[in-house]
């Protein structure tokens, strides 16, 4: 699809992502591609997604400078509009972003050329019992370190709202949903439901749902499994549980995930991709789910995921294939594909890298 306006989302602590913008805004008015900023650390204090698009005039491609972090504030804009993402890295992990800052304009002329290919990601969205709402006096704190807080989550006027199914919220979470404690001293009690029925109840310091794309985050470091983003599934993870089944449970896409605060918890957060958007009492449940929604973030050529991973969490160094002498040798798959592997999801073989790799 040809772009004929670009949302820009810059990390503004890093002055190589400032310089970095100078670069897309020329490439943009190269390319007569309208070129929008979209502050959403100060200017975007209060406004939803939708708003944040409709002033930046709904782009058709977000382009994000800065690392995962600022990469997740991108895809919330985009999801909202069906734009594609592309992601800049300038960060520590770059496990969603997709080029370097050296090759950015070859990205960009390869989106504009349509000669990209498109990865649609899960998302995850919920209902809860009540609106959420982040209590006045906790403002001060939650901001502290971390930038305003996003505006409470909206309700979608296009669900049905009752007692039973709850209020059906305007949310997107690439990564994850979490429910976790507030007090460093008291555990949050929850029980946990799949497919409207009770798997068990927690006592924990925090219970999260991820994404296949958000298993490599918060997920990963409680212990969870790393799935492929090619994977269509729900991913629970408990953190800290004061239980001895601690184990991940992987649903379908189609098994929503219910968390419902018991009687003597303390209060929790409802964190959505890292961004605490409200406290739930005991009593108040949230259901999360698949959203018909997709992300369609721009990749320039097939995903290597499991590269990605060897190269992110340095496992070819690790101690026993050190003291085992070289490291296992990289499987090049260099000729003509078996009948029999055909329908198998195997590497492509270059002639060249490609842009950003």
């Amino acid at each position: 699809m040809a772009v004929t306006r670009l949302g820009l989302v810059v990390h503004g602590g890093r002055p190589e992502a400032t310089a970095a913008a100078v670069t897309v805004r020329a490439w943009a008015a190269e390319h007569a591609v309208e070129c929008t900023d979209i502050d959403v650390w100060r200017d975007g204090e209060g406004r939803t997604a939708r708003e944040e698009m409709d002033a930046a005039g709904n782009p058709d491609l977000v382009v994000t400078l800065g690392g995962d972090g600022t990469f997740l504030r991108g895809a919330r804009l985009a999801a909202e509009n069906d734009a594609l993402v592309l992601g800049v890295d300038l960060g520590r992990v770059g496990f969603l972003t997709e080029t370097s800052v050296s090759a950015m304009r070859a990205a960009l002329d390869a989106v504009r050329e349509e000669v990209i290919e498109v990865d649609s990601r899960m998302l995850l969205t919920l209902r809860a019992s009540r609106r959420l709402q982040v209590p006045t006096e906790m403002e001060a704190l939650m901001k502290y370190g971390r930038g305003p807080l996003l505006p409470p989550p909206q309700v979608r006027t296009d669900c049905e709202v009752d007692e039973v199914w709850g209020v059906a919220l305007s949310v997107t979470a690439l990564n994850d949903i979490v429910v976790e404690k507030l007090s460093r001293d008291r555990q949050v009690s929850v029980g946990v439901y799949v497919s409207g029925r009770l798997l068990a109840s927690y006592s924990a310091d925090a219970l999260l749902v991820a994404t296949p794309t958000g298993s490599t985050a918060y997920s990963f470091a409680a212990g969870g499994p790393v799935v492929s983003p090619r994977a269509e599934a729900l991913v629970f993870t408990p953190v800290a549980p004061h239980m001895a089944f601690d184990r991940s449970i992987v649903a379908g896409p189609d098994e929503p995930i219910g968390l419902r605060v018991l009687e003597r918890s303390g209060a929790a957060a409802v964190s959505i991709d890292g961004r605490i958007q409200g406290v739930l009492e005991p009593g108040d449940w949230i259901g999360v789910y698949a959203s018909p929604r997709r992300l369609r973030v721009v990749r320039l050529g097939p995903m290597d995921f499991y590269g990605r991973l060897r190269r992110r969490m340095n496992l070819t160094d690790a101690p026993a294939a050190v003291a085992d002498g070289a490291a296992a040798p990289l499987w090049s798959v260099t000729g003509p594909v078996p009948e029999d592997l055909a329908h198998l999801s195997l590497p492509v073989v270059r002639d060249g890298p490609a842009p950003g790799r």
